[in-house]
């Protein structure tokens, strides 16, 4: 079994909803126990055009899944939701991604872990440290730091 945390997002059709309704998604997974989830947290969008605001969270899982397999998972998740890939950082039902797959580093034309933006997400970084505050990705960099680093993006704990 391989720990992984996945991030949660969504701003469109009662996003607290499409979350809770993810989660239960995700516990269903085969092969997969869903471990933890952090709060869910408000943030504003980072994309094109008007948006509404986003609702965020991280899941913790152990899975005997790939990660492939798991991607795979995950997006027919995001596809029942009603997902739609139009506009890249676009408004979104759902959106499902795969942070850190135990201490692996991916770099594939599908997959990147860790994923490669969440540095600079504190609607990433901050569910992931209420989860597990003396985490070090497996690039050596440790969480509180890039917490520190991390640009502000008007977060609240719902």
């Amino acid at each position: 079994m391989t720990r992984c945390f996945i991030g949660l997002g969504s701003n469109l059709e009662n996003p607290a909803g499409q979350l809770r309704s993810a989660l239960d998604d995700i516990h269903a997974l085969p092969r997969t126990t869903l471990e933890n989830c952090s709060s869910f947290y408000t943030s504003a969008p980072i994309g094109p055009g008007e948006q509404p605001d986003y609702v965020n969270a991280v899941a913790q899982l152990e899975t005997a899944l790939a990660p492939n397999e798991l991607l795979d998972a995950l997006q027919a998740i995001e596809q029942r939701h009603g997902r739609e890939r139009s506009v890249r950082w676009g408004a979104r039902t759902l959106d499902l991604d795969i942070l850190l797959f135990g201490s692996e580093i991916i770099d594939t034309t599908r997959l990147t872990v860790p994923h490669p933006r969440m540095a600079e997400r504190n609607f990433v970084l901050e569910p992931l440290a209420e989860l597990t505050p003396e985490l070090q990705l497996p690039d050596g960099r440790d969480l509180a730091t890039l917490l520190r680093q991390c640009p502000p993006n008007r977060l609240h704990k719902l």
